[in-house]
């Protein structure tokens, strides 16, 4: 890429309280304090009863003590669970929560934010927060990104991956519940800096454009709002368009209002500046008489560089000689370089009188993305390629600026009546998404000129201009009582009733500068500023014409409106056998409506009313002292994104591809069943093993789509599915002590590892149909869209998922050294266009080292870590094969990376 760009200028549960459960899970500020480097865990869990002669005087009397040692959290819940406490987040080192979560079981993260269960995509995956759901700043997505959430703010998070009737019916692989800090019991204030980069971006070569002299900041100081004639153009809801809404001359005053340089000019950047990250956390409880009040805040501010240098092909089948194989239609490098700035702020209330716990939670995030991107390469369907410069006849440059923000606010009652607890909860929940100036233009090289030209009218010669908004809030609600029965055997009742609205608007409005003849020749050589300046404006007519809606909807809302209610039992009816079963029925309205600016007609609107009753149920077998097994079968559904629904583009910063909904999609039904086998063979030290099998109906497939010379990834419905799989996981520790000498006195090596083996296959019979991007609105042969000659499986679906952690570690202070191995086999992103085989990534294998030390400075206690990730140099691929033919969709280096942090405890 150097050298090629060297010479030229050219990225518990939503509706219910399970949330208290992943409360309990940790204290972790006190139990840091106390021995850091230790996992927090649940004290042991007794059942006692009293009985023989006496028993009601208290005299004489003969007592029998039935026990069951419980030496894990995980045991003890009625359902498959696992639980990533404080102290397993720090032993990732992880700065964010979807890099700690692909070190779980079965978990994977795609694209750095989306947590696969299982093998299943985000869609079939639910995030909470604090068992409340959250609304996506992302574009036609509902689910959101967990690279928004810093782990610096989490107390744990509870991954729940067989079904029960108290959590929400969009339950697919699971239920990732993440559980915002308490305040401590004894107060704090620690502060923290780090700074970091790695081996592609940091001190290399690197592009970026001036924007505004804010954006360092995470916020625009005003270059990219729209001003002057361009926002009371705007204003009038018209098409902005030369005719008869608005002269010639109205559009040229558009046009020069427009920002042009400082959004436009991409900059080489010989010295990419490295990453740097400060925090700032403290929190205290107060007793003001019978009550408590704990109050806890945290603020965070991260700037961060990534530098990407890759390839993007797409093509086509061709056949020759009679072999088939597969021949680039768009072949192009690019380097990108991004430049990343979150902010996170949280503040949090808590009152605890008697058994009764009240939390008032408000979590803000913004996360802000600045993009220069620069290719060279061909376009063959629109521009062949040149004599002189056969593999880089077109240039292009993109620059971007992504604002995404995040408002939740939180209120949780916890209350207990001796055997009668009843839980409520509400929350507001607002995101957002701004995009101005989505810039994008391209050159084609002129043997006439021995230059790169743009005349702004010849194919693969324009430049573009887009702006995008988006609101998506959410309010939501629930009870939930409980009744601990007084009956012989164990038997608690519980019900609860949850409420959820989902609303969406977005709108985009796309643009495109056209001259009203041709240019002069010297012109189209200009540098795009040059080319799109006030003068060229006025002396030639270039114009800002708008596109808006030529590729679908220009707007569109969006909602999804869920009534729930729920009935569950939880009953031991011989000793050791423990069942929870249940079943909930859940009632759900969900619309996405085209919205057609200027008087158009809309794409006919999308309702999907439907409603469910899910069953079910787990049988928990404790065996032995310290072994059992689980039996879960239940029901459940995924109903489709706003963004697959959505007939609206969207391109993704991370593939760099444009993505386009499908209207015509249905919900996906699952039918679940695992089986687990469980040994806790001492304190916080486990191992188990499990099978699941999952049916699923109308599953909800990515689809590669080839129209004219563009290339979209769409979705579709496959008939069914199944997947299939089995886990293995342990957790034990080695004391050292053996070893002797004082260094290893209190030292010990913890071994975490996990496996997951994975399959599944769709599914088509001869009189499947379904309805594709191109087919719709019609219903075509299933066979069209989905490749029946070949076994297909689930996209986003590996086969292998391996994590080993090695960690020796000090059980008296923090000291800790861990080596992280993750292996990923390949997997699925997209159906090929056409038949054509899938888009396949190869994830690989990443090896990190993290070190932790505390230390005593000056009568303050310091925390530093040092951190080191991908050292095996692991990149990124994802490729299209066939035979010996090969098409890199998109594969850039990655490179490793490394960071220092200290974090200071006042």
């Amino acid at each position: 890429m150097k050298r090629i760009f060297g010479t030229t200028l050219l990225l518990t549960s939503a509706l219910v309280a399970p949330a208290a459960l992943a409360q309990d899970v940790t204290q972790p500020e006190a139990a840091e304090e106390a021995a850091p480097a230790v996992e927090e865990t649940q004290p042991a869990e007794e059942e006692v009863e009293i009985s023989g002669p006496g028993a009601d005087s208290g005299e004489g009397q003969e007592i029998v003590v039935q026990g069951r040692y419980i030496p894990n959290v995980i045991r003890a819940t009625p359902e498959v669970v696992s639980v990533l406490s404080a102290a397993d987040i720090a032993r990732t080192g992880e700065g964010e929560v979807a890099g700690a979560l692909q070190r779980v079981t079965g978990l994977s993260v795609v694209g750095g934010k989306f947590v696969y269960v299982r093998g299943l995509g985000e869609r079939y995956s639910l995030a909470l927060l604090n068992g409340s759901p959250l609304p996506s700043p992302e574009p036609l997505r509902r689910v959101i990104p967990l690279d928004l959430f810093p782990t610096s703010i989490l107390a744990s998070t509870v991954v729940q991956k067989s079904y029960s009737a108290d959590y929400p019916g969009e339950f697919g692989g699971g239920v990732i519940n993440l559980t915002t800090k308490n305040a401590p019991s004894e107060g704090f204030f620690d502060v923290g800096f780090g700074i970091g980069g790695d081996t592609e971006t940091t001190f290399e070569v690197g592009y970026t454009y001036f924007g505004s002299r804010g954006d360092w900041t995470g916020y625009d100081s005003g270059e990219r709002s729209p001003k002057g004639a361009f926002a009371n153009a705007l204003a009038t809801g018209n098409r902005i368009l030369a005719g008869s809404q608005f002269s010639v001359a109205d559009v040229q005053e558009i046009t020069a209002s427009l920002s042009n340089s400082r959004t436009n000019v991409i900059q080489r950047n010989l010295d990419i500046q490295p990453n740097i990250s400060g925090d700032i956390a403290m929190g205290k409880t107060f007793e003001l008489g019978a009550v408590d009040l704990g109050v806890i805040a945290i603020a965070g501010y991260n700037n961060n560089w990534r530098t990407r240098s890759g390839m993007q092909q797409f093509g086509n089948v061709s056949t020759a000689n009679g072999s088939s194989f597969l021949e680039p239609a768009r072949d192009f490098d690019y380097l990108s370089t991004e430049n990343r700035i979150i902010l996170n702020g949280m503040i949090g209330l808590g009152l605890q009188f008697g058994e009764h716990k009240i939390r008032f939670n408000n979590l803000f995030i913004r996360d802000t993305l600045k993009e220069a991107r620069v290719a060279l390469g061909n376009n063959f369907d629109t521009v062949g390629p040149s004599p002189t410069r056969p593999d880089a006849t077109i240039q292009t440059g993109i620059t971007s600026w992504f604002e995404r923000q995040l408002f939740d606010s939180q209120i949780i009652g916890e209350f207990k009546f001796g055997d009668l607890s009843l839980d409520l909860r509400g929350t507001y929940a607002k995101s957002q998404r701004d995009a101005p100036y989505e810039r994008s233009y391209s050159y084609v090289y002129s043997e006439a000129f021995q230059d790169y030209v743009n005349d702004l009218r010849s194919p693969g010669q324009d430049a573009f201009i887009a702006f995008s908004e988006l609101e998506d809030a959410v309010w939501a609600g629930g009870a939930d009582v409980a009744y601990k029965l007084p009956t012989e055997y164990p038997l608690t009742l519980s019900a609860g009733y949850a409420y959820y609205d989902n609303s969406r608007d977005s709108i985009r409005r796309d643009f495109q500068f056209q001259p009203s003849s041709a240019l002069n020749p010297a012109v189209t050589q200009q540098r795009i500023d040059y080319l799109l300046s006030d003068y060229n404006v006025y002396s030639y007519n270039v114009l800002l014409t708008e596109t808006t809606g030529g590729l679908g909807s220009a707007a569109f809302t969006a909602g999804l409106k869920v009534h729930a209610g729920y009935a569950m039992l939880e009953i031991e009816p011989v000793d050791g056998v423990m069942l929870n079963a249940g079943v909930r029925y859940e009632d759900g309205k969900q619309f996405v409506q085209p919205t057609a600016l200027f008087g158009l007609t809309p794409a006919p609107r999308t309702d999907l009313n439907n409603d469910y009753f899910l069953p079910a149920g787990t049988i928990t077998w404790n065996f032995a002292e310290d072994m059992q097994l689980r039996l879960a079968g239940s029901r459940t559904i995924a109903r489709p994104q706003f963004r697959e629904l959505a007939p609206q583009p969207y391109r993704d910063t991370d593939s760099g591809r444009t993505f386009f909904g499908n209207q015509y999609l249905q919900d996906s039904e699952l039918t679940n069943v695992e089986a687990r086998y469980e040994w806790y063979f001492d304190r916080d030290q486990r191992f188990s093993i499990a099978g699941f099998w999952k049916d699923i109906t109308n599953p909800i497939e990515s689809v590669a789509v080839q129209v004219g010379s563009s290339f979209f990834t769409s979705f579709a419905n496959a008939p069914k599915a199944t997947l299939y799989g089995v886990e293995i996981e342990t957790q034990k520790y080695f004391p050292l002590e053996t070893l002797g000498g004082d260094f290893w006195l209190n030292r010990r090596l913890a071994v975490v590892a996990n496996y997951t083996y994975s399959d599944s296959e769709i599914k088509i019979g001869a009189n499947d149909t379904t309805v594709s991007f191109s087919s719709a609105p019609n219903s075509v042969p299933a066979s069209t869209v989905f490749d029946t000659s070949r076994k297909l499986r689930l996209t986003g679906q590996s086969k292998h998922l391996v994590n080993l952690q090695l960690s020796l570690e000090d059980t008296e202070k923090l000291s800790q050294q861990s080596l992280l191995i993750t292996y990923t086999s390949p997997r699925a992103t997209n159906r090929g266009p056409n038949l054509s085989p899938d888009y396949i990534e190869r994830p690989g294998l990443r090896l990190d080292l993290i070190l932790r030390q505390g230390l005593k400075i000056a009568g303050k206690e310091l925390e530093f870590k040092l951190e080191g990730r991908n050292l095996t140099g692991t990149d990124y691929r994802e490729q299209q094969r066939l035979g010996d033919s090969v098409l890199n969709i998109n594969s850039y280096d990655v490179g490793t990376s490394y960071s220092a942090s200290v974090t200071v405890k006042f």
